[in-house]
């Protein structure tokens, strides 16, 4: 009979492997991420608290409890109010957010943020923060968000910033505002949306500074009848999103929490006005979202399905104000014009504004002015408005000529626009005139307002303020891409202004040496290589003392650019020999604006407009164009060769 007992010492072995592989307290490897995520995990990353709000409750003994009971909870924490201590008042930040995001009660959001506003400004006796302490970020984020959960509209669409009383949890919140916060530049922010929570595409980078406040993105309605107040608005579109941080400045947050009435003062900050604050003696960064809320802007826009239709059709003569500017008039600042080319629209300047916009040595000095035209328009028409709406906005801002940045202007045209740019630095004298005919342009019968109309389309003057031009993609020689198939099918479908077509009629009508001028030429036939105007205005010198840079595009990833193309332009008719830099940009189409080549050749050239040392963004581009250039390229491996034949 055999037993089934063990021995003695054989049942100390199994005791002693099962305590082994039970031990209550030990170690467990694991990788570095799921380490990370473990330490960092809080309310708005995972959807639970941090290990701070829980380690509170496990000391407590109130983990359970706070599971079946959380606002019974909530309310023992806080206690009376006062003395709470900065550990204390980050949990009660940290889990009235978490239970609002249960129960979908908006007053414990603001109570969250009340709570985290005390954590990072009041000063209680108590727990000294470390400024490496993780808590005062996310404090800044719970406080934020909260602001925006709290006050966001019954449909959710909207942040209500207005004057009132809101409840707490503990008691009521009462807000106070200065009705003047909301008017900007002759309009009236009415409505506000959040846009730190969206999902941004399109752009190369989404710019945000973490700080302070609630980032919201303004919508705007006129405001005021007059005069002024129109002047005041006509160059701002009113689709504008203007990015601003919504701050609830708090007074006493710690009394205010003891006393169950906490009173603030909401404030707005507009992204261009400042990006810091001073918050109870400290200098604090503001929550900024400028991407965003330009992206927000962006979304769904009426240009993006203009730009085709603007093209076919110009029967509506172009707004004497199609130079518009993104901001308020601000005195001290380089304009820096952006001229976009055929069928397209001020849109897809959009990453090269969101990269310079937010460029730290830039975006205090330069601010960008959009010209947007019927693109099927003659050039020289177009470039007529061009260079009176230039001329107009700088005597309407500045008659007195009291602010010298207006007149270090840069201008920068992609394609088409680069051709409207070379005209604003052009002193054509008669040459487009001699090119059309021999008769002289005073022995012309024709009305007035004919005469004016030809004499400002085909006479340039360089504009005076314009000091520094950027030649983006430009045909100055022309497009081989304008075929003869390409021009009959555009003419068949491209309408001209009828101011145009009057003119022309009453010039041919009245003038027998002109009567066999023809049909008047479109944007298309002026970027023929064969077209008179291309080959006078390529002929026709750049004024003196204004500086010159080309960025070429082509389609290749390397060699020599001559021979090369992007697709639309060849590098030859886009080449000046005369130009002060050239940068060709490798492997890239003829829209070339957002890539980073480009974008960067740009910041380069704005600096040196500005006087601003380059620094390491140029340094370390051509420490790696040099290490690539030195390195020899990769070998190919036979696989024969390494014994690895086929079978």
């Amino acid at each position: 009979m055999t037993s089934n007992r063990l021995a003695p010492g054989v049942l100390l072995g199994v005791l002693l492997l099962a305590c082994a592989c039970a031990t209550p307290v030990g170690v467990t490897r694991v990788d570095t991420q799921a380490m990370y995520r473990g330490l960092t995990a809080n309310v708005l990353s995972t959807g639970d608290p941090s290990p701070y709000s829980e380690q509170l409750l496990r000391r407590l003994g109130l983990t359970e409890r706070f599971e079946e009971h959380p606002e019974a909870v909530l309310a023992g924490l806080r206690g009376s109010g006062a003395g709470l201590d900065r550990e204390y008042l980050f949990a009660l930040a940290e889990l009235s957010f978490f239970h609002a995001g249960k129960v979908q009660q908006r007053e414990y959001y603001l109570g969250a943020a009340v709570y985290a506003y005390a954590f990072l400004f009041a000063d209680p006796s108590g727990l000294i923060i470390d400024p490496l302490d993780p808590r005062l970020r996310l404090a800044a984020d719970i406080y934020n968000l909260g602001l925006v959960l709290g006050l966001t509209t019954a449909d959710g669409s909207s942040v209500a910033l207005e004057a009132g009383t809101q409840r707490l949890p503990f008691g009521q919140l009462e807000i106070d505002l200065d009705p003047k916060i909301f008017l900007w530049g002759g309009y009236q922010m009415t409505r506000f949306v959040a846009v730190g929570e969206f999902e941004v595409r399109g752009f190369l980078n989404r710019y945000r500074q973490p700080g302070i406040g609630a980032p919201l993105a303004a919508e705007l309605t006129p405001v005021g009848e007059g005069p002024e107040a129109a002047e005041a608005r006509k160059r701002i579109p009113p689709r504008n999103k203007v990015p601003i941080t919504a701050l609830l400045r708090i007074e006493n947050p710690a009394e205010g929490i003891a006393g169950g009435t906490v009173r603030g003062r909401m404030e707005i900050y507009s992204a261009e006005s400042a990006t810091k604050t001073d918050v109870d003696g400290r200098r604090t960064p503001l929550e900024l979202e400028p991407t965003a809320a330009l992206a927000y802007q962006l979304e769904g826009a009426p240009v993006w399905d203009t730009e085709l239709g603007s093209f076919l059709s110009a029967l509506k003569p172009p707004s004497p104000e199609g130079l518009v500017t993104l901001h308020p008039y601000r005195p001290g600042r380089v304009p820096v014009v952006l001229v976009h080319g055929t069928a397209s629209s001020p849109a897809r300047w959009a990453d090269l504004v969101n990269e310079l916009g937010n460029d730290p040595k830039l975006r205090d000095r330069i601010d960008f002015w959009l010209f947007t035209y019927n693109t099927s328009n003659p050039v020289l028409l177009s470039a007529r408005d061009l260079r009176s709406s230039l001329r107009r906005i700088i005597q309407e801002l500045d008659p007195l000529g009291r602010d010298p940045a207006l007149r270090q202007m840069v201008m920068i045209g992609h394609s088409q626009g680069g051709l409207l740019t070379r005209l604003m630095v052009t002193d054509s004298g008669p040459r487009f005139w001699a090119a059309v005919t021999d008769t002289p342009f005073e022995q012309l019968d024709v009305t007035p307002a004919t005469r004016k109309l030809l004499e400002e389309s085909m006479f340039f003057e360089p504009v005076s303020a314009v000091k520094r031009v950027i030649f983006i993609a430009t045909p100055h020689r022309g497009s081989f891409r304008v075929s003869s198939l390409v021009l009959n099918l555009i003419r068949r479908l491209v309408t001209l202004p009828l101011a145009v077509v009057t003119g022309i009629n009453e010039l041919v009508a009245k003038n027998k040496a002109l009567s066999d001028l023809g049909a008047v030429p479109n944007a298309v036939d002026n970027m023929s290589p064969r077209h008179r105007f291309v080959r006078t205005l390529s002929a026709s010198p750049i004024a003196p003392g204004v500086k010159v840079h080309s960025i070429i595009p082509v389609k290749g990833a390397h060699g020599p650019p001559t021979g090369q193309n992007d697709g639309v332009v060849a590098y030859e008719s886009a080449h000046l020999e005369a130009a002060d830099s050239e940068k060709v940009v490798y492997g890239s189409e003829h829209s070339t604006q957002g890539n980073p080549q480009t974008i960067l050749e740009v910041r380069r050239i704005l600096y040196e407009h500005l006087g601003i040392a380059c620094g390491l963004e140029c340094e370390v581009v051509d420490r790696v164009d040099e290490i690539i250039s030195r390195t020899p390229p990769p070998q190919k491996i036979d696989v024969k060769d390494q014994g690895f034949g086929a079978r």
